[in-house]
């Protein structure tokens, strides 16, 4: 679980994140929306302790970032696993080599331990016949498959998602969001996603943080958001064509 209480950050006299509290729990798809410049990548990368904020706190698991060693981070850091918008994968690599790459840096396993590891991962993603591939020779849906693979591959307690449907058709995108969400209740892990994309709203938003100018101004689940009047929120999510058809299937299922 990550607790999130009351954290600040500011770039020079721009202050992006302005008192933002809440909890993301184990073992759920904890997805934060909003609009460009709502302070969303920002939140992701303190999340993710790439930014130090100057006010309040982030613990894991009780372990409060702030007040961890350097040596205790860096083993914080090797809990968390990340996946990249743009999949972030090595083009030199083939896909073995770039799931493989973290055990390499980080683990002191046997090669037979490494490979047992890959291979798991692989298979769990469904791509064991692609050892040998390069990014290039796969496509973008199989480069989501593989960089949630490596993401996974160190089996980390916490795992985030940076618009992991980007680019990708409507279905692809269904695919993987079904795939984190069966990886995050499978394992246990809390996984936080930082999305634009209302279908993954409606398909897995078991938590969802809606943030505005830097502050939260909404959080609930799939099924409340269709009943929220926040008018930030409503002309945030009713932008999408698809996401106001559904609502209307919901409320017609619900008459």
């Amino acid at each position: 679980m990550i607790e999130v209480n009351d954290i600040h950050k500011s770039f020079g006299d721009t202050q992006v994140l302005k008192g933002i509290s809440t909890t993301f729990k184990k073992g759920k798809t904890n997805l934060i929306i909003g609009q460009s410049g709502s302070g969303k990548t920002v939140f992701l990368k303190c999340l993710l302790g790439l930014f130090s904020p100057e006010q309040g706190s982030i613990s894991y698991d009780g372990r409060d970032y702030s007040n961890l060693s350097g040596d205790e981070r860096r083993d914080l850091r090797q809990e968390m696993g990340m996946v990249f918008q743009g999949s972030a994968l090595f083009d030199s690599m083939t896909v073995e080599g770039n799931v493989r790459f973290p055990l390499d840096m980080f683990t002191k396993k046997s090669k037979s331990e490494k490979q047992d590891r890959v291979d798991f991962v692989l298979k769990r993603v469904n791509l064991t016949e692609a050892y040998d591939r390069f990014p290039s020779e796969i496509s973008g849906g199989m480069q989501k498959r593989v960089a949630i693979a490596r993401a996974i591959v160190m089996n980390p307690k916490y795992l985030f998602c940076d618009e992991p449907n980007s680019g990708l058709d409507p279905k692809t995108a269904t695919l993987i969001d079904n795939l984190i969400q069966e990886i995050t209740e499978e394992y246990d892990i809390t996984t936080v996603i930082n999305t634009h994309d209302m279908n993954s709203v409606m398909e897995i938003g078991e938590k969802i943080i809606f943030l505005k100018d830097g502050i939260k101004e909404w959080e609930g689940t799939k099924h409340e958001i269709f009943k929220t009047d926040n008018e930030a929120v409503t002309s945030f999510v009713y932008s999408s064509e698809l996401f106001e058809k559904v609502r209307q299937m919901y409320v017609e299922e619900r008459n």
